[in-house]
């Protein structure tokens, strides 16, 4: 006969203690669990978009929110924040001195232009969020499919353009279009997304033919600046030579136009005096005459007068040749 015994198990006060704490600690690690998966925020320049098992739910404004543990999701979503996208290098590192790096993103930048040419593009696209709900769930990825958009916009507008247009005259032109292709073709696609600005930065031909394209367009700078100097030579020197001829056209007409005015009135004046001389010509021919002399007589210097005989010629010659003012003048006296 099999003897039934009891036995009785005495825990130590320190097992209970521990297994005590054991459960305070679960109990508290479960709690501060709770908080940090119910409770969450949200920054200023974020919403948050609440799933709940991988359906939306809500869009939550910045500061503190609440959600269902273990059941309810939230994506942060910078709605406030300008964000980029770099084609053809990226940035490695900020500050004063940033770095890019090249290598690796050739296949992006370079592109075929409307004259068969090739372009290395480099461009920024500047955008912001506008529609949280529709970047994260109408398109898989919307980040690879603006990459795809802005990529394919770039490449439409620089092929209808000739390299020279991309690279100097139309950069401004291609940016302006390529923007407004790429908000059109995002808007089609309604990812949610607002293309502020597309920024165009270094476009320089491929590596191994730019040599050549400098010299080209230093060729091209010199042609342009020796038509410059040239305009500015006709410029300065052909508006001149046309006031000197001006000038002289108008010189000679005056000169015309005062002879012509001269014989007019020496004309004039002939046929009045030949009248007065129809009427009387006697006086009008003694008249004239006198005038005449009248004219010339002051022109002579000094003269000698005598009587018709002439008796008296060597002694006023001789007195002329002495070159006495006085005597002659005394002789010119006697002779009147």
């Amino acid at each position: 006969m099999a003897q039934e015994q009891d036995f009785e198990f005495n825990v130590p006060p320190q097992f209970e203690k521990v297994t005590k704490n054991i459960r305070i600690i679960i109990i508290g690690l479960i709690v501060l669990f709770l908080g940090f998966t119910t409770f969450f925020t949200v920054d200023p320049e974020e919403v948050g978009i609440v799933v709940r098992l991988g359906k939306y739910v809500k869009t939550v404004e910045p500061g503190l929110n609440y959600k269902i543990p273990l059941i309810d999701q939230v994506e942060k979503v910078p709605v406030e924040r300008q964000l980029k996208q770099e084609f053809g290098y990226r940035t490695v590192s900020t500050g004063v001195q940033t770095q890019y790096q090249k290598a690796g993103y050739e296949d992006e930048s370079l592109m075929l232009t409307g004259d068969l040419n090739l372009a290395d593009v480099e461009w920024v696209v500047q955008y912001r969020i506008n529609d949280p709900y529709s970047y994260l769930f109408k398109v898989r990825n919307a980040e690879s499919t603006l990459s795809d958009i802005s990529e394919a916009a770039m490449r439409q507008i620089v092929g209808d353009r000739t390299v020279n247009e991309v690279l100097t005259v139309g950069r401004a032109e291609v940016a302006i279009e390529a923007r407004n292709l790429m908000q059109s073709l995002v808007s089609e696609y309604e990812l949610g997304i607002t293309i502020e600005q597309v920024v165009l930065q270094d476009i320089n031909p491929p590596n191994p033919v730019k040599p050549s394209f400098n010299a080209v367009n230093e060729a091209q700078q010199e042609r342009e600046t020796l038509i410059n100097q040239a305009k500015a030579d006709y410029n300065r020197v052909i508006p001149r030579a046309r006031g000197q001829a001006e000038a002289t056209i108008q010189k000679a007409e005056g000169y015309a136009s005062e002879r012509v005015n001269n014989a007019q009135g020496e004309v004039s004046r002939f046929n009045d005096l030949y009248a007065e001389y129809i009427k009387a010509p006697e006086v009008t021919k003694q008249r004239i005459f006198l005038e005449t002399m009248e004219e010339i007589i002051p022109k002579m210097g000094k003269k000698i007068i005598t009587d018709e005989s002439g008796s008296n010629v060597l002694p006023l010659l001789q007195m002329q040749i002495d070159g006495t003012g006085s005597s002659s003048s005394q002789n010119n006296n006697g002779g009147n």
